[in-house]
């Protein structure tokens, strides 16, 4: 799924699915930024309906959170990857 990240993406949010389509799509450069943006600004109650349209595929909440940690775990191992270089 990683390699979806780099899609754009258009992010929709709601209380559920059917709210998050009527409210319409954000759309973003990236699934990456889109996936941030989910995680990190918008209100939790937003997220059980979300649905994230990138590479022609849907993703719900749980692949949200799921590519969320997998950004978090490819950033961490980058700045571990910096530090052992400057050693």
């Amino acid at each position: 799924m990683t390699n979806l990240l780099t899609h754009p993406a258009e992010l929709f949010l709601g209380s559920d699915a059917a709210t998050a389509m009527a409210q319409g799509a954000r759309r973003f450069g990236t699934a990456a930024q889109a996936v941030r943006f989910a995680m990190e600004h918008a209100a939790p109650v937003s997220l059980h309906g979300a649905l994230l349209r990138t590479g022609g595929r849907t993703l719900g909440p749980r692949q949200i959170r799921a590519l969320h940690r997998q950004i978090g775990q490819g950033a961490l191992a980058a700045r571990k990857d910096a530090r052992q270089l400057r050693a």
